[in-house]
């Protein structure tokens, strides 16, 4: 018999949940993500059964649709990533694939992306030592996204809700790294 030696890992081991004064850090351990890019031509039909199936319009713009089950993130023109819960051995992509056959091509990012949750009060200022971004609430509310960097590393950026959440998905291979760079940024309100 052959001994199953790969064992699921998380890209963030040394971090659990950390808890700043008005701040929370938390991984995200059981995300499924998958990206949609439509194939030339066919948006509107991909459009069309994402409606059908899941109740929303795919965005147009930098923006998160959906709810708690499923969300959709705009990721560019006629390209979106899928989030959602791996919840009662859901298969986000195998779902996605079989209802858009030859519309999209449709690929599995869950064990190649990190995603850390920051949320409260000082989530923004934290954010703000990295990130090109103007995170006012005016500028960049609730299910806003964008696809930018946090000091040297790729991210996609969502926030969840008004609290601010923030939801921060990274490259796997840079997630030691971000994370360096996240608790680093933090460490100010520790001590707050």
């Amino acid at each position: 018999m052959v001994e199953n030696i790969l064992q699921a890992r998380s890209a963030f081991p040394e971090f659990s949940l950390s808890r700043y004064h008005q701040l929370t850090i938390a991984v995200r351990e059981h995300i499924t993500m998958v990206s949609l890019a439509a194939w030339d031509g066919q948006s509107e039909k991909v459009q069309s059964v994402i409606q059908s199936i899941y109740g929303h319009s795919l965005p147009q713009r930098p923006v998160r649709v959906g709810g708690m089950e499923v969300s959709f993130l705009w990721f560019g023109p006629d390209r979106w990533m899928a989030v959602g819960e791996r919840d009662g051995g859901r298969d986000l992509e195998e779902n996605l694939k079989r209802h858009l056959h030859g519309l999209a091509a449709v690929v599995d990012h869950s064990d190649g992306r990190a995603v850390l949750r920051l949320s409260g009060a000082r989530a923004r200022d934290v954010l703000a030592k990295g990130l090109p971004l103007d995170l006012h609430p005016r500028v960049f509310k609730a299910n806003d996204v964008a696809i930018t960097h946090a000091s040297h590393i790729g991210v996609l950026l969502w926030q969840v809700d008004d609290a601010p959440t923030y939801d921060i998905a990274v490259p796997r291979s840079y997630a030691h790294s971000f994370s360096d760079w996240l608790l680093d940024a933090a460490e100010v309100f520790s001590a707050i």
